[in-house]
């Protein structure tokens, strides 16, 4: 487990409800099935925790047989879906700031996704992974997000808008009619990650819905929940720069520190009153992407390991000896016989991780 279990709001969990009920399940069953509360959807303050959307998106997929039923969130999704972010969107002056709205707010909906908003040639693209905490993220969420988004940017514009590509992290899929005939643009598998690709004039055209005064009304409504909720999940924040900075070699303490406009000493005070450390958030955040990374057979051993930050192939391997019990190699094995090793090596090896003492204020 990680040391902060990532959440999802009640309003974007009760939105996945919606779907998979449009889709013909029964969302209160699946509920129980999975022993997760049904009353707390109607909770605008309660939250779900990521590993139990992902068994929530598993068990739908296993009682649908549809793999792509992340798609119905599409037909559901209204503002009151993004809690907060989806008003402050509403407002915005064109989809390139609610874009940039959503981005800045979107761990008020979810904190297990990761979003950015990049210029490119083209026009721009939403940029989006999406992070698991003891079970790997579930397909279906990201491309329930994807969906979502789309659908929110269509209904917001007042028109049919069409992406000029879509990319998604996941396999080809058996039947990509569905798929086609909700984003209407060029798809493409496999990728790096999930991005939807905008032209920049459909993005900076202004929304029918603009209202500036309303705009910032709800900006500090979103900040005020934010700065509530953060206040103890420096955690979370420090895992999601780490996933940023890791590709680029291994993170230094005041790098990241300098990321979230804190002081070194300030970032490990905070650390320590949630009882974790800088070195145990790398080391955590690093097992769980490897478990991430490992679940894609075409990606090599040597490449995980340099997306990781280890400069040194054989240290990777040593680290992931230690988080799993088991090579990489054995590792791929297991989850290619069908089996799980994830969740039982991941509990084991968090069993034995120290709590943190003030020695360990001192790590990196």
């Amino acid at each position: 487990m990680t040391s902060t279990p990532r959440t999802t709001s009640s309003s974007w969990a009760g939105a996945i409800v919606q779907a998979l009920e449009r889709s013909g399940l029964d969302g209160r069953s699946l509920f129980a099935e999975l022993g997760l509360d049904h009353g707390a959807l109607a909770d605008p303050d309660a939250r779900f925790a990521q590993d139990d959307m992902t068994r929530l998106w598993q068990r739908a997929v296993q009682r649908s047989g549809n793999p792509a039923i992340g798609l119905s969130l599409a037909e559901v999704t209204h503002p009151g879906s993004l809690h907060v972010v989806g008003y402050a969107l509403m407002a915005s002056q064109n989809l390139r700031d609610g874009l940039a709205r959503l981005v800045r707010y979107q761990r008020i909906i979810a904190e297990a996704a990761d979003l950015r908003l990049q210029p490119v040639a083209e026009g721009y693209a939403l940029v989006l992974s999406v992070h698991g905490d003891d079970l790997p993220a579930a397909p279906q969420a990201a491309e329930a997000s994807l969906a979502a988004c789309l659908a929110f940017c269509r209904w917001l514009a007042g028109r049919a808008l069409q992406p000029l590509e879509v990319c998604f992290a996941s396999p080809p899929p058996a039947d990509a009619k569905p798929y086609q005939a909700l984003f209407q643009a060029p798809l493409r598998f496999d990728c790096a990650d999930y991005r939807l690709l905008f032209a920049a004039a459909d993005l900076e055209r202004p929304l029918p819905t603009a209202n500036e005064a309303l705009a910032q009304l709800h900006d500090r409504f979103a900040g005020d929940y934010l700065a509530r909720f953060a206040g103890s999940r420096i955690s979370h924040r420090v895992r999601q720069v780490l996933c940023r900075l890791l590709p680029h070699g291994e993170p230094r303490r005041d790098a990241v520190a300098q990321a979230l406009h804190l002081s070194e000493r300030t970032l490990q005070r905070r650390l320590h009153a949630e009882g974790s450390s800088f070195q145990r958030l790398l080391d955590d955040t690093r097992r769980d992407l490897a478990g991430q990374y490992l679940a894609q057979a075409d990606m090599a051993l040597l490449e995980v390991a340099y997306l990781l930050g280890f400069a040194d192939p054989s240290n990777f391997y040593r680290a992931f000896k230690r988080w799993y019990r088991l090579t990489p190699s054995e590792f791929r094995a297991a989850r290619c016989a069908g089996e799980e090793p994830t969740s039982e090596h991941a509990a084991l090896n968090t069993e034995r991780l120290p709590r943190p003492r003030p020695s360990d204020l001192q790590d990196r």
